[in-house]
């Protein structure tokens, strides 16, 4: 495991000016917080209503907070989803929209989330993977981590790093990025995440006995490919009882060509035999049930330590996740399953057991947890606060949620879904009416009885698009082109 040296002096510093006053709250009196995400995980889970997976602890962090039932990411792919939020920022002004890219190759002096949090005293540190990482190829490495945005690090490897030649794929040796699971022998703690929220518990009582104000970030791996858990999680779903999402012929002609494409680019992963399939979603399960586990560790420490009474918790996952909707597996696409995110918010002065219905997008993070630890966003963080839902989960601080993926861009507003593709949806249109149809299955754009419908929304989507092009206040911009890391004049 690698841990990466402390700067000492800085926090030491900012926690003596914290304690001694000159203008700003002291450690006691101020809120830490605990961010915690999962990698690629969709609301599959119990308090979202899932029948089958187990996520006890998930569901009881919802019981002491609030969940956010419409939660969405702004690009539903890992570097361009933890860019976004990290930084406060759409992926059209940090420039971010592919993975294996650090944030200041094209936004240099921006000042993270975390960094916001370092300015103001607080004790920065990262376990896990909180910006991009190539997963399990960087797992027990810094990744395509920032720096700037930590006083600590701490990079988990487990055995299931280890064991990566046990690994079933789709594709022989491709594991990442294609279908692929393990069984695994041993027990939690071997596993990269059961490092990671042992070395959490270890953090949270540091901060317990020195009485600091902390952000601390643990990024779990799981459930991203390869889904790998000990053999225990996998029984707990037999297959039987798994059912395998289906399409219905010709369903794929009533999409633009995009959007097709977007579900037709893994061609080793559409139409799986259904014995497959259910091997897969199992495994998924398995990944989540484990996962909720490890936090489930890490929420007993916080209750335990004394911390809880004044900790924000934040728990969330970067994007959704297709499980065979739509004949489709992974994320990368402009449906609900891939757009919508788990988000949970839970602290002191927060509304328990609140469900709040409010539209919500990541990049909302930076200046909720600005505004309930009494700091201030820089003036470039794009999102809104979302605190207000907090304190009472029938607010609506948010009437949209804007994703973008490849040359699409799509706008979630309480009932509806619509997508435009290619500019002025020269590529194509789609409209889904989640009223009568929450699968996103029927194509509405092409209805002329909808016509009001996406004339009004259009307007709204331009519009959003517009809001989220501008240039950052006061951050510099550096644009590369894709093939070569040429800056373009």
């Amino acid at each position: 495991m690698n841990r990466q040296p402390c700067f000492f002096l800085h926090a030491t510093f900012a926690i003596l000016t914290a304690t001694l006053g000159c203008g700003v709250t002291s450690a006691a009196d101020r809120p830490n917080v605990l961010f915690l995400i999962c990698d690629d995980l969709n609301c599959d889970i119990g308090c979202y209503g899932h029948p089958l997976v187990k996520t006890p602890n998930i569901d009881r962090l919802a019981a002491r907070g609030v969940r956010f039932a419409n939660a969405h990411c702004q690009y539903p792919l890992c570097g361009p989803s933890r860019a976004s939020f990290m930084t406060g920022m759409y992926p059209d002004q940090n420039l971010v929209k592919r993975n294996a890219i650090y944030i200041r190759e094209h936004v240099p002096n921006v000042n993270t989330m975390s960094q916001m949090f370092r300015d103001a005293g607080y004790f920065a540190t990262r376990i896990g993977k909180i910006y991009h990482y190539n997963v399990p190829k960087h797992i027990g490495t810094g990744g395509h981590d920032d720096p700037y945005s930590w006083n600590r690090t701490i990079n988990p490897r487990g055995r299931d790093k280890n064991d990566e030649d046990k690994i079933f794929s789709l594709t022989p040796g491709s594991f990442g990025g294609t279908l692929s699971w393990l069984a695994a022998d041993g027990n939690d703690e071997e596993q990269t995440d059961g490092i990671a929220a042992t070395e959490t518990i270890r953090v949270l009582k540091e901060h317990a006995d020195r009485g600091d104000s902390f952000y601390l970030a643990v990024g779990l791996y799981r459930p991203h490919t390869p889904y790998v858990a000990p053999k225990k999680y996998f029984d707990a779903y037999p297959r039987q009882a798994i059912q395998v999402p289906t399409v219905p012929r010709g369903y794929l002609d009533s999409l633009p060509a995009p959007a097709k494409k977007s579900l037709t680019r893994k061609k080793q992963q559409n139409n799986l035999k259904p014995e497959l399939a259910r091997q897969a979603i199992q495994a998924y399960y398995a990944s989540i049930n484990f996962a909720d586990t490890q936090l489930g560790r890490i929420l007993d420490a916080l209750d335990e330590s004394g911390l809880a009474k004044n900790t924000i918790v934040l728990f969330t996952s970067d994007h959704g996740y297709h499980m065979g909707e739509h004949d489709y597996y992974q994320k990368t696409t402009l449906f609900e399953n891939a757009t919508h995110v788990p988000l949970i918010i839970a602290g002191p002065g927060v509304q328990r057991g609140g469900v709040a219905e409010t539209m919500a997008e990541m990049v909302d993070f930076y200046p909720t947890l600005a505004e309930l630890a009494g700091l201030e966003a820089p003036e470039y963080a794009a999102g809104v606060s979302l605190a207000s839902a907090l304190r009472d989960a029938s607010a609506t601080p948010r009437s949209s949620a804007l994703t973008q993926y490849d040359s699409g861009y799509s706008i979630r507003t309480p009932r509806f879904r619509y997508t435009e593709w290619g500019e002025d949806a020269s590529l194509g249109r789609e409209l889904y009416d989640h009223k009568t149809d929450p699968q996103e299955m029927v194509n509405l754009a092409n209805d002329e009885r909808r016509a009001a419908t996406i004339s009004e929304l259009s307007g709204m989507l331009r519009k959003r698009i517009a809001d989220a092009n501008r240039v950052p206040p006061g951050i510099k911009q550096i644009r590369y082109q894709h093939t070569r890391r040429v800056p373009q004049r």
